[in-house]
């Protein structure tokens, strides 16, 4: 580009590039140092090849794992003297009673009657009034018939199981969550204190909760409780907390003015004003319930989570197809009703949907039909169980058979892909991560880390990779990390593309961006079973499925960032008949570089966690040893230390990023949405 604009922007970038640099010491652009690192890697990996690479076969075991499951068996066997597992027995056990009593209430039969204590229809009619309630009677309908779905479909109970798992979560975790956001939002010494926390917590990829609350809690609905409370904690206390400390210190001066106390000021005005923000944040930590709860199902918690992974572990696609889509379902109509309660007080304010007398008639009429549903529910046998239908085995095979189809369709380009993928990326960078002396790879990444974070990315990572040598498990580390380089890989190209072309196109931003926003509600879980059906079970399943779960939040950071490149700049470019094609890779993706980073480093995570999910489906390495490690207890001790390195790879993945996009990114505000992770809201 030889024209004044293009001029300007590429002096503009080199004194960015300049400031960001300056900080490496040396001058050197950082990505001539990495690569420099690199060749120097691959010359001394060509002579080095296979010596010190650490490798633990099959169920191979060190002393160390041997250690850690000495420890478990010895927690256990003080479970009558040690306070603290005294403790979370005594939690679970609670968990278990209250969990029993809204199972009979509701989901199974409640002795010595034959059926619920409340069938079917007196559920789906009070679940229908509570959403006209506090939403809106669109919501209404919505709910109404994703509870017909659950039991058309075959699956009423499983369905109401997961609802009540969310639901005690939930209500734990606001529970636990509100004090603790109230800290954060009012006292900074609170704040510095919990937010390193919860920075780890959401960095822990979610299958790694599993396995310190099987240890605590146990299996089944105590231990699906705990780690979803766990898991769903986070966001509700970080955004929570945002709210209350946004709130304008002029509104607070002026009250102040008036002599109220801090629990005055805090009851009156800030929760207040922060209300819309913190059901925000229970928007948020009800979509990680859900997420969670599903997974828990590996630790036979109830729910729609079993029949997913019974179908699953028998490659039967429509089996787990059904109670897939009931999930989605699920996960829709809880977004969408949480949504709509947060914005039905703003809506009634402007006059706008149904208000005053109207409103408070027609919820007095459905108070009413409601109630007549649950008599009926609890007098009538045929009301209180849902008629089998059959829908559900019939839907189930004709996804097979659709599947089927696509499956045949697509066989011989996903082949292709495939094979490009693996013989293009994954078996050269796994020979170079995992073939390797573990000297010389640790090396080179504290290396790389230097040259794209400086000194405070170094740190970091030194930390965890001196870790990660510690606890046995070095050569499947370096085995995730490379599925977890090339699915990121792929992730950016599939973000760029789409990202630019939403940001260039309000149409295609219009049309593109509900999809995303479906695409971030739909749980982890589900999106293994298509990737499943197409590629069977192989380490490049889990790739193409994290992909698949990584890339709406990388596409709209992206598409946000391309769109902040000011229109003044663009223009001055076009000005000088700059084509499109060097408007893109001249002026906005070189200005929106910090989104690009940004999105890099939120893609990691997401593929981070993916991937150890699809240790059950032939990823192996780390993941397949946290599942050894739940499910044999002989091996958990090897299970725990893969809990552990993949956190460990988790925060080192993660403080490299976010300072090589701080560093890059220094002046770009990238404008975060709403997501269902939490740590796509930070």
């Amino acid at each position: 580009m030889s024209t004044t604009a293009g001029t300007a922007v590429r002096a503009q970038e080199r004194e960015d590039r300049a400031a960001a640099d300056s900080g490496s010491g040396g001058g050197v652009p950082r990505w001539v140092l990495v690569i420099g690192i690199v060749v120097a890697w691959v010359v001394l990996w060509s002579v080095l090849r296979g010596q010190d690479t650490l490798v633990l076969r099959g169920r191979d075991s060190t002393p160390l794992h041997d250690d850690l499951t000495a420890f478990r068996d010895g927690v256990l066997a003080s479970r009558d003297t040690n306070p603290v597992i005294g403790l979370t027995t005594a939690i679970a056990e609670g968990f278990r009673a209250v969990f029993d009593f809204l199972q009979r209430l509701v989901s199974v039969p409640a002795f010595p009657r034959p059926v619920p204590q409340v069938g079917w229809l007196g559920v789906t009619a009070l679940a229908a009034w509570v959403a006209l309630a506090v939403a809106s009677w669109r919501i209404s309908l919505l709910v109404t018939g994703t509870f017909l779905a659950y039991g058309l479909l075959g699956f009423w109970s499983d369905s109401l199981d997961l609802l009540l798992v969310t639901g005690l979560a939930v209500v734990m975790t606001v529970l636990i969550g509100m004090p603790l956001a109230v800290a954060v939002g009012t006292s900074r010494r609170a704040k510095a204190v919990i937010t390193p926390v919860l920075d780890a917590m959401q960095t822990m990829p979610t299958f790694v909760y599993l396995i310190p609350v099987v240890l605590f809690f146990g299996i089944g609905v105590a231990g699906a409780v705990a780690c979803t409370l766990i898991y769903a904690l986070p966001p509700l206390i970080r955004i929570g907390g945002y709210g209350i400390s946004a709130v304008s210190t002029a509104t607070l001066e002026a009250t102040d003015s008036f002599g109220q106390t801090r629990w005055q000021r805090l009851r009156k005005v800030q929760l207040p004003m922060a209300r819309k923000t913190i059901i925000v944040g229970l928007n948020q930590t009800t979509m990680a319930a859900l997420s969670m709860a599903i997974i828990a199902s590996y630790v036979n918690g109830p729910g729609l989570g079993k029949p997913v992974l019974q179908g699953l572990i028998r490659n039967d696609v429509g089996s787990s197809l059904v109670p897939g889509l009931l999930i989605v379902l699920t996960a829709i109509m809880l977004d969408r009703t949480t949504t709509a309660a947060s914005e039905r007080a703003d809506l009634a304010a402007r006059g706008r949907g149904l208000v005053g007398r109207p409103r408070q008639l027609l919820l007095g009429v459905g108070a009413v039909v409601a109630l007549a549903c649950v008599y009926l529910s609890r007098t009538v046998l045929d009301l209180a169980t849902f008629p089998e239908t059959g829908w559900g085995r019939s839907l189930a095979d004709g996804l097979d058979s659709v599947v089927g189809s696509v499956v045949g369709a697509l066989d011989g380009p996903g082949e292709v892909f495939k094979n490009a993928v693996t013989y293009g990326l994954l078996n050269p960078m796994q020979s170079l991560l995992a073939e390797s002396p573990w000297w010389l790879a640790a090396v080179a990444i504290a290396g790389i880390a230097a040259a794209l974070g400086g000194v405070r990315a170094l740190l970091p990572a030194v930390v965890c990779l001196a870790g990660i040598w510690f606890f046995d498990l070095w050569n499947d580390t370096m085995v995730t990390l490379n599925m977890v380089l090339v699915a990121t890989i792929l992730v950016m190209v599939v973000a760029t593309v789409f990202g630019v072309l939403m940001a260039r196109s309000r149409r295609i931003d219009v049309t593109l961006r509900p999809l995303l926003d479906a695409g971030q509600t739909i749980p982890a879980f589900v999106y293994l079973i298509p990737v499943l059906a197409l590629f069977g079970s192989t380490r490049f399943t889990a790739i193409v499925a994290a992909l698949v779960y990584a890339a709406p939040a990388a596409i709209k950071l992206v598409a946000d960032g391309v769109k902040a490149v000011p229109e003044t700049t663009l223009e001055a470019s076009r000005s000088t008949g700059t084509t499109s094609w060097q408007e893109i890779t001249q002026v906005q993706l070189p200005m929106a570089r910090g989104s690009l980073v940004l999105a890099a480093n939120q893609g990691l995570l997401y593929v981070l966690a993916m991937v150890v999910i699809g240790g059950l489906v032939g990823a192996g390495a780390l993941g397949y040893d946290v599942v050894l490690g739940f499910s044999r207890s002989e091996e958990w001790g090897k299970g725990a230390a893969a809990g552990i390195t993949i956190v460990l790879l988790g925060i080192m993945l993660d403080r490299i990023g976010q300072r090589a996009a701080a560093r890059t990114g220094e002046g770009v505000k990238v404008p975060l949405r709403r997501g269902t992770s939490g740590a796509a809201a930070r």
